[in-house]
This record gives C-alpha cells, sequence and structure tokens, in this order.
C-alpha cells in the first residue's frame, strides 16, 4: 500500500532494538519511530486518546521526529492499517525514491480547522481508517488514512481531500461549510 504522508500526530515516541544494550549507541536503521495524536492538557501535550493508535516508522524511512516537515508529501511503502495489541497501527516500511500516486493519504486535522467532532457515525467517509483520536474538552486532534477524495466532517463543515493535479503524492483540504 502506498501513503503519502500529509500530516503527524503532536506525540513521537522513540524505541530501539530490544537486544543492544543500554549503553549502546543506535545507527537510524535500528530504531522505530511512533507518532499519535495529542492534546494540549495543562500547557503541555498530552496524550488524551478516545481511540488510541500508532503510526510507526521504521529507521530505514529517513524519517526523523525532529524534522518530521521533510517527510511531508512524501510516499512510502505502508503495510495496510490493522490492529496490534488492541490498537490501530499502520507500518511505514520504507520511503520511495520517487513519489507515486499514493492509494491513500496519512493526515491529521485538530479541531480549530473543522470544529468539534462527534463520534456519531457520519464524521469520517466509510473508506477512511481513524489511526489516533486524541480530546480534552473542545481541543481534538484525529489521525486517519483517508482515501484521495475522502472526507471529514466537523462543527463548521466538511473537510474533502482532493490530490493535486499532476502532483497526486500532494493534497489539500477543500471546505464545504454548513449552511
Amino acid at each position: 500500500m502506498l501513503v503519502s504522508a500529509l500530516g503527524f500526530g503532536s506525540i513521537w515516541t522513540r524505541r530501539s532494538r530490544k537486544d543492544a544494550g543500554a549503553d549502546d549507541e543506535f545507527s537510524p536503521r535500528q530504531l522505530a519511530y511512533y507518532n499519535t495524536t495529542g492534546v494540549a492538557v495543562g500547557g503541555r501535550i498530552r496524550s488524551r486518546p478516545r481511540l488510541y493508535g500508532v503510526a510507526r516508522f521504521n529507521g530505514v524511512t529517513g524519517c526523523r521526529p525532529d524534522s518530521p516537515d521533510k517527510m511531508l508529501n512524501k510516499v512510502f511503502d505502508c503495510e495496510p492499517p490493522c490492529i496490534w495489541n488492541g490498537h490501530p497501527k499502520i507500518l511505514f516500511n520504507r520511503l520511495l525514491e520517487r513519489p507515486e500516486r499514493p492509494d491513500a493519504y496519512l493526515v491529521v486535522v485538530k479541531s480549530g480547522l473543522i470544529g468539534g467532532i462527534t463520534n456519531d457515525g457520519t464524521w469520517l467517509a466509510a473508506e477512511a481508517s481513524v489511526i489516533s483520536f486524541s480530546e480534552c474538552g473542545s481541543d481534538q486532534e484525529v489521525m486517519v488514512l483517508m482515501p484521495p477524495f475522502g472526507w471529514l466532517r466537523g462543527g463548521v463543515g466538511t473537510l474533502f481531500l482532493e490530490p493535486a493535479a499532476g502532483r497526486p503524492w500532494q493534497a489539500h483540504w477543500a471546505v464545504s461549510t454548513v449552511a
């Protein structure tokens, strides 16, 4: 499955190979980075999951949490989303050398963009998969694996994901406001 990363959640964690000693230096290839959603709680970003899940990036992808903007609009070879230890997960195996037309996009939407999202079953296109959803009061952040032209509905309207003409690995939100 090919996935273009259009956004990342607010929380990153790093793990190393279990068989390496605590004092060893790790090469980036021995690391895995996990990304999930978070919201502001008491001035700090915290995970307050309605649905906890992760996007996992193997070290060989070149993904670095200290510079995630370099990974935006890049296409990755991924495993299809699955349930891992009871939680949604998508595994990013490797970065493609050249961008190709993706099957889906990893998007992150905050309540400030769309207004509050209610979990009433009608807020997300059926073809989309929620990876993670954090919430505290009116502050929300949701990570979704979304197909081209997928949609997400919130309090101020509906966002439609439109791939860029001639550059399908890039996409932007088109907004339809509530009348």
